[in-house]
């Protein structure tokens, strides 16, 4: 389905992390998975580039209450959405299970490996392939390209933030060995500790946006786009 033009796919968290998993066993090229949000949609609708991008996803999960909304509109009935640090932890656990290794890339200095670490304590049997803060810039591509050569993932997570980590993914694909690489956002921040999540009654009522602006109240103009993202929705046939 399509909100205000931009693909999107109606899966819940179980149906994305079996999808995500099959592709992994099958190997082969690597394949996108996003993770849009009100804000991914605005910027497509402006920057044909990134909206390409989008559509070339393998799959594109709903992360963001405003999607979710949107697309329950259009008669999706997903109760929850795909939030970013939820299906990196679910990920994380299949990982443990299966005994693949994913590269963490991106976030500030240190974090994908203070990231990598708190994951290998919560789900025993977790092993990183590789953890590297990198740059999301074409000035950092062949470093960062060169650690996962070496390493070999067999999953690699993006965490540069929309749109530079779908168009590090996008730049790369060729030269990356790694049959799923997916842009999660925010996620290493929550997963290594370094910013608290939401509490669960918050989450429940979709509130979680709320929170972390109160944490982040620098991203208040990022946020602006949502009044504009749910006038769009309503006035869209």
């Amino acid at each position: 389905m399509r909100v205000l033009g931009v693909r999107v796919d109606c899966v819940d968290m179980e149906a994305a992390v079996a999808r995500i998993a099959a592709l992994i066993e099958a190997g082969g090229p690597c394949r996108l998975v996003a993770t849009v949000n009100p804000e991914f949609v605005m910027h497509a609708r402006r920057d044909p580039e990134f909206a390409q991008i989008l559509e070339s996803a393998e799959l594109a999960v709903i992360d963001g209450s405003g999607v979710l909304w949107a697309a329950r509109r259009q008669g999706c009935e997903l109760g929850e959405k795909v939030a970013g640090v939820d299906l990196v932890l679910r990920l994380a656990r299949l990982c443990a299970t299966r005994g693949w290794r994913p590269f963490l890339l991106g976030a500030q200095a240190g974090v994908a490996e203070a990231a990598a670490g708190r994951l290998a304590e919560r789900f025993p049997g977790f092993q990183a392939a590789g953890a590297y803060a990198g740059e999301a810039g074409p000035a950092g591509d062949a470093e960062a390209v060169r650690r996962i050569q070496a390493a070999r993932p067999d999953l690699l997570l993006v965490a540069y933030g929309h749109s530079r980590q779908e168009r590090w993914i996008a730049r790369n694909r060729e030269q990356l060995p790694v049959p799923v690489a997916i842009g999660v956002g925010g996620a290493f921040d929550f997963a290594s500790g370094r910013l608290r999540r939401a509490p669960a009654w918050m989450r429940r009522l979709h509130l979680e946006w709320l929170f972390r602006l109160m944490l982040q109240p620098w991203r208040a103009r990022r946020m602006a786009v949502l009044p504009k993202f749910a006038l769009a929705v309503l006035r869209d046939r």
